[in-house]
């Protein structure tokens, strides 16, 4: 009888010891997962300069930032304008709460939610044709960051690569 109960006695030990340590893994693995994620949502602040993907030159200057644990962007400044465009034009083209506001200080990019490793289920605005697309943000390694505007899937759209100014 004294085996059975010394028996018993070592393997509750030892399942309350893995239990423990489970937990406390758990706990150090979403403490970890957090810091990450708040360290890859600060390297998404800040500003930007946006490249056109047609014409490879500077667009734009766009600050992103961090609001109620979502990322948005707002347009700051328009770069390499021509003489027949605007310097300050209004969204003409855009059909939500968006649309005859000047462009410079417009929300473009809306409601990004961190996935870990990029920023999705949000949206980006084009202003030059008021389309409002799905949007897709990603660091690269390189500390440029892919922005990917779609409708649909992911594979139906359009990227660009924006660069620290």
């Amino acid at each position: 009888m004294q085996t059975t109960e010394l028996f018993f006695s070592y393997f509750c030990s030892k399942f309350v010891i893995l239990i423990k340590m489970k937990k406390i893994l758990f706990v150090l693995s979403f403490i970890i997962f957090s810091v990450a994620n708040l360290n890859a949502q600060s390297q998404i602040t800040g500003k930007w300069k946006t490249i056109d993907d047609e014409t490879g030159k500077p667009r734009s200057i766009v600050e992103i930032y961090e609001q109620n644990g979502k990322i948005y962007g707002k347009v700051l400044e328009l770069l390499n304008r021509t003489a027949d465009e605007e310097k300050d034009p209004n969204c003409d083209k855009c059909t939500d709460d968006r649309k005859g506001k000047r462009v410079i200080g417009m929300t473009v990019i809306r409601d990004m939610t961190s996935e870990g490793t990029y920023w999705d289920n949000g949206t980006i605005l084009d202003p030059k044709n008021g389309k409002v697309y799905s949007c897709r943000l990603t660091m690269n390694k390189d500390g440029s960051l892919d922005v990917r505007g779609y409708m649909g899937f992911s594979l139906l759209g359009r990227s660009q690569k924006w660069v620290r100014p």
